[in-house]
């Protein structure tokens, strides 16, 4: 684990009250907000503050892919950013309309550099230690979608079946919030809709990555495999594999089902020790499956696969 972020503190003091320890994760598993996020507030901040206008339908199509609609489904923002241009400047339809997307090589540096957080201060550090008109232009797109989000999206509750979830769980389980969200949007949000009660914690960006929130808060603390994560996004599940827990995915487009699932299926299988294993791995296949790992369009470098890139 890198240094401990001072934020982090109480999920490093936390103590156990129950047996069990479920980390939720919000955008797009708990909270039905990612979706118009993505839509309505990402997208037209990529194509506003990158000068994508000239390619706005292409780029709202790449941009969907990477956030919602592929293995990189609730990739980190900044990295998020990376892979929209990366993929734009290989469109062989970008390049046939005589678009060129530039390297942004302060971009890529940033996303690489230790020390510096993926998150909106880390890359305020960044900037104060590495100026640049691209890391100033994306910090101005990275408050722009800040502001989108604040202005367009209220009253986007909890998926169909996630509060009987928490509800099943309060006997013997603590629940955490685990999100990439910042922090203040997370306790907003959770509060507003009467959900905030069943979290033991609220773990936003500034207290780690999701691998170190489970970390912090449960390992050592609970049996091993009393501890799980529950997300929607390959970097969930590849988190849950880091923190060494288990990992029931929520499939995007039926989280409904999933939500019942984990509810009348999963808790039992989890609270009897049975979950791990065979189970565990039909439903990580199943997921898997859901998010595909090749861009549907023709690209010129003529490769098409993509990947969630290292997180450092």
């Amino acid at each position: 684990m890198s240094q401990i972020p001072d934020a982090a503190k109480v999920l490093v003091d936390f103590q156990p009250t129950k047996d069990f320890f479920v980390g939720i994760d919000s955008d797009g598993c708990a909270m039905d907000a990612m979706d118009i996020k993505h839509q309505e507030c990402f997208t037209p901040c990529y194509i506003k503050h990158w000068d994508l206008q000239p390619v706005s339908t292409l780029a709202r199509q790449t941009a969907l892919f990477v956030n919602l609609g592929s293995v990189t489904r609730g990739l980190n923002r900044w990295l998020a950013l990376k892979q929209l241009l990366d993929l734009l400047r290989d469109r062989v339809e970008v390049a046939e309309r005589g678009v060129t997307i530039p390297d942004y090589p302060e971009l890529a540096e940033f996303v690489a550099a230790p020390g510096y957080p993926l998150s909106d201060k880390g890359i305020a550090r960044y900037y104060a230690d590495h100026p640049s008109d691209t890391i100033a232009r994306a910090i101005r797109w990275g408050d722009a979608v800040n502001a989108s989000i604040a202005d367009m999206v209220h009253g986007c509750g909890p998926f169909p079946g996630v509060r009987e979830a928490m509800q099943a769980m309060q006997p013997d389980v603590d629940c955490m919030t685990v999100s990439a969200t910042p922090l203040h949007a997370l306790e907003y949000e959770w509060n507003a809709h009467g959900i905030a009660q069943y979290m033991k914690v609220i773990a936003g960006q500034e207290m780690g990555s999701k691998a170190e929130h489970v970390q912090y808060a449960a390992h050592g603390k609970y049996d091993a495999d009393k501890i799980m994560l529950v997300g929607d996004a390959p970097g969930d599940r590849d988190a849950a594999a880091k923190a060494g827990c288990l990992y029931f995915p929520i499939l995007p487009g039926h989280e409904k089902e999933s939500w019942a699932r984990f509810k009348d299926e999963a808790l039992g299988r989890f609270r009897d020790g049975t979950f791990a294993g065979a189970y565990q791995q039909s439903l990580i296949e199943e997921f898997n499956r859901s998010l595909p790992d090749a861009v549907p369009w023709e690209t010129i470098s003529g490769n098409r696969t993509v990947s969630l890139p290292a997180v450092k």
